[in-house]
C-alpha cells in the first residue's frame, strides 16, 4: 500500500490552545488579535474557536511588525488586503516589509535628528524660545499666540498660556 503524502492528509484546524503554544502568544492576545481583525477563526460544532494552520505565519508577521513599532491599525490594514484562505507567501512579506521600511526609515531619521539635537537643548529654557527644534519645531506655537505651550497639547485645541490670547486666523 503506497504511503500518503502530506497533501492527502485531511487538513485539521488548530484549537486556540494549540495556536497559543505553537506561536508563543497568549490565548488572550489571540482573542485580542481576532477582535482587531488581524486573524480569523471558525467555530466548531461545539462552538470552540478553530484556526487554520496558516494563522501561525500571520501571527509571526504581526509580532515582527509590532516589534519594529508598526501600529496594530497599520498591520491590520495591510493584512486585510491579503487573502485569508492561504499561507502568507514570501512575496506578501516583501510587499508588507517594503511599505513598513519606508515608515521605519522616516522614524529613524526623526529620532536621529532628535538624538543629535538633544545635548544642546537640555536646560535651555526652550518653552519660551521662538526657535527650538525639539519643543517648538518651525516655531509652530507662534500660531497660537504668545506664551509657553506644552508639545503634548500642540494640536488645534492647544491651551493658551495664562493671561494670553491666541492669534485669530480671521475666521
Amino acid at each position: 500500500m503506497p504511503e500518503k503524502n502530506r497533501t492527502d492528509l485531511p487538513r485539521r484546524e488548530l484549537s486556540v490552545g494549540e495556536v497559543a503554544a505553537r506561536s508563543g502568544v497568549a490565548v488572550s492576545t489571540l482573542h485580542f488579535y481576532e477582535t482587531k481583525g488581524l486573524i480569523k477563526s471558525m467555530r466548531s460544532q461545539g462552538n470552540q474557536r478553530r484556526y487554520p494552520r496558516s494563522v501561525l505565519r500571520r501571527i509571526a508577521v504581526i509580532k515582527v511588525a509590532q516589534r519594529t513599532g508598526i501600529p496594530l491599525a497599520d498591520i491590520q490594514r495591510e493584512l486585510s488586503a491579503l487573502p485569508d484562505d492561504r499561507q502568507l507567501m514570501a512575496s506578501d512579506w516583501e510587499r508588507l516589509s517594503e511599505h513598513w521600511k519606508t515608515d521605519l526609515n522616516e522614524r529613524i531619521t526623526k529620532l536621529t535628528a532628535l538624538r543629535d539635537q538633544l545635548t544642546s537643548c537640555i536646560g535651555c529654557g526652550c518653552l519660551s524660545m521662538r526657535d527650538c527644534p525639539l519643543r517648538n519645531p518651525d516655531d509652530a506655537f507662534s500660531e497660537k499666540g504668545t506664551g509657553a505651550y506644552l508639545l503634548e497639547h500642540a494640536g488645534e485645541d492647544a491651551p493658551t498660556a495664562v493671561g494670553q490670547t491666541p492669534k485669530s486666523d480671521g475666521s
